[in-house]
């Protein structure tokens, strides 16, 4: 089993009422994730368990979550190495978080956070790829990427992404990190809404109320065709999304179409010091 190369963290049981917003990490403790202190019983009540890969074969438990969700569900085209995994260039630079259901073990919830450091180690992040970035370049040295977030079908009541926002805010905290970007994707099928009008439809709604100041906008290297769809919906956007944007996150622009994932995916910029007050005092501790 080939270990990897990366920070290691314990996992830690989390209660649902405390999961979102971590505890400050205690001196002595300064390689664990920040979580809050619970009673025994409610963490065992959450069954839920959350912290960083820490070997190879906990990142291979995430890519095959990932392939689940993405190929399985989405009908996402992916070119892997190895079957029934979702694997690309990135993995071996990035951080994976998951959370796994506390008695099974599986791994029902991950993320995986590509640092400043990383993404120089790497030559870019994913988000290059889909847009150009060059306005965000004063931002990088801060800058994390969040990327395949995705949560089993039998567990999206809310828990678990509750877990892993909390431990993206302790990460964020620890690291003196205070930008987050990432591709939020809408599935070209979302709520029987096919040909990418859903994502038309969502686009015109955000680009009204939550676009990032202009020093910040990007432009999609291919762009989904948006003048060409009808955008005129009254669709709600993925569940993910309006997380996002209750957390206070931007759009940085339209869509670019993934044909490989059969989505949408718009580009949004979370920064700590514009959440609003009652978050920003968890995520930054001021």
């Amino acid at each position: 089993m080939k270990e990897l190369p990366t920070p290691t963290f314990p996992f830690h049981q989390l209660d649902l009422r405390g999961a979102l917003w971590p505890a400050p990490v205690p001196a002595s403790r300064s390689d664990a994730i920040a979580v809050p202190r619970a009673p025994a019983d409610a963490a065992a009540s959450a069954g839920i368990e959350v912290g960083w890969a820490r070997h190879l074969d906990e990142v291979r438990a995430a890519q095959r979550l990932r392939y689940e969700v993405f190929a399985g569900e989405m009908g996402a085209r992916l070119a892997t190495p190895i079957p029934g995994h979702d694997i690309d260039l990135f993995d071996d630079f990035c951080e994976h978080l998951l959370v796994r259901d506390a008695a099974s073990g599986q791994v029902i919830g991950t993320y995986r956070v590509l640092t400043p450091a990383q993404a120089r180690r790497v030559g870019s992040t994913y988000s290059d790829i889909e847009f150009d970035l060059t306005r965000l370049r004063d931002l990088r040295e801060r800058m994390v990427e969040l990327g395949r977030s995705c949560v089993h079908a039998e567990h999206r009541q809310g828990g678990v992404i509750l877990a892993l926002w909390g431990a993206l805010a302790g990460f964020m905290n620890r690291n003196k990190l205070d930008t987050m970007i990432g591709c939020a994707s809408i599935p070209m099928s979302h709520h029987g809404v096919t040909r990418g009008d859903a994502a038309a439809s969502i686009w015109r709604q955000l680009s009204a109320t939550h676009m990032a100041p202009i020093q910040y906008q990007v432009q999609p290297r291919l762009p989904l065709p948006v003048q060409q769809l009808d955008d005129a919906l009254e669709v709600e956007p993925p569940a993910l999304i309006k997380g996002y944007l209750r957390l206070g996150a931007k759009v940085l622009g339209p869509p670019a179409w993934d044909p490989d994932f059969n989505s949408a995916d718009l580009p949004m910029l979370m920064r700590i010091d514009e959440l609003p007050a009652r978050y920003r005092r968890h995520f930054s501790g001021r």
